[in-house]
């Protein structure tokens, strides 16, 4: 019968874990690498278009201009889009060369600069105090979060064409996102519920949504502003209270 060998000290295990860890590490990089998706390694090159997305949700997702992506991917007026396409997410010149097209003639002409338009007459979307200011937490960092009671009335900031009302976009609750030209999108998150509908042309003061919970399960609104697809402090535009 062999002797049962004796357990190894701690000196000497951490002896050892010094000369073979930084040969181990490599490999095990390598195999994560491996097992990682196309998309783990390049988030923000493509996306894959899932079912019920539009460009709207997919730019608003990653802080792109949904003009943008219309134009880097030739979708015309951004309808063009269904489940399973691969949308660049990067200007054609500036991607990667796994990540780009086949060459054609239209891609070889410049892309047309895109005008900025002036804001609209903003008001604010609902009554109650600003308890977490723009870039702070908790919440998305992106927008104001405004607090309340549930179900308390949630106006449109400004007119404007609901081009989103669902709970798709992960972080915001029930969403709304409204369109007020070619630059401005407005957002109101956290809604307990949905009074409009994708498409529906709104007024400013409207009732679209009742307020719901948000961080830290309190009556919360979450409202954003984007100028050209990058969110901007609402403070900047909303009237002084």
């Amino acid at each position: 019968m062999q002797p049962i060998p004796r357990l190894m000290r701690s000196s000497q295990l951490q002896h050892r874990m010094h000369w073979w860890l930084p040969l181990l590490l490599p490999l095990l990089l390598q195999l994560g690498a491996c097992g990682g998706t196309r998309w783990d390694q390049s988030p923000r090159e493509e996306h894959v278009v899932r079912s019920g997305e539009t460009l709207f949700t997919i730019a608003w997702r990653y802080g792109k201009d949904y003009r943008d992506l219309a134009r880097w991917n030739r979708l015309g007026d951004g309808s063009l889009i269904y489940p399973g396409q691969v949308l660049r997410l990067t200007r054609p010149g500036g991607a990667t060369a796994r990540s780009q097209p086949r060459a054609t003639g239209n891609q070889s002409r410049p892309l047309p600069a895109i005008p900025t338009v002036p804001p609209p007459p903003w008001i604010w979307p609902t009554a109650g105090p600003v308890v977490v200011e723009f870039g702070n937490r908790p919440g998305s960092g992106t927008g104001i979060l405004i607090g309340g009671k549930m179900k308390q009335r949630i106006r449109a900031a400004a007119d404007g064409r609901v081009v989103y009302a669902g709970g798709g976009l992960i972080g915001y609750g029930q969403l709304i996102i409204v369109k007020h030209n070619d630059t401005y999108l407005s957002a109101y998150g956290h809604n307990a519920s949905l009074l409009v509908k994708e498409g529906d042309s709104i007024k400013k003061g409207q009732r679209i949504a009742t307020m719901g919970e948000g961080p830290g399960r309190k009556p919360r609104l979450h409202f954003e502003i984007r100028r050209n697809g990058k969110p901007v402090n609402p403070r900047q535009y909303l009237p002084a209270r």
